[in-house]
């Protein structure tokens, strides 16, 4: 998910979004979403990136010149019934 110009003390929906959210369906073991925030100091025409695998954050902030991330939030996501990875068991922690 990738939005862009978002005013300032406002929420996601009222920017440009460049990408759609996809929801998380991991095939198997457990995966992590990362959700981070960048300040956009001018406002300017950004493009969605050509590729997922392995995109990475940091040269994508530096080529829009970004600076450091002024945010950021992570959620765990397994399937249901998946296999592999840690599993989290209430009361006892992670197996």
């Amino acid at each position: 998910w990738m939005v862009t110009d978002i005013p300032e003390a406002k929420d996601a929906s009222l920017g440009n979004e460049i990408v759609p959210y996809e929801s998380p369906q991991p095939t198997a073991g457990i995966h992590r979403f990362v959700f981070v925030l960048f300040k956009q100091t001018v406002k300017q025409t950004i493009y969605a990136p050509g590729w997922r695998q392995n995109f990475n954050s940091r040269d994508f902030a530096a080529y829009y010149s970004f600076g450091p991330p002024v945010a950021a939030v992570y959620f765990n996501c397994q399937r249901e019934n998946g296999c592999g990875g840690r599993r989290y068991r209430p009361g006892s922690g992670w197996l």
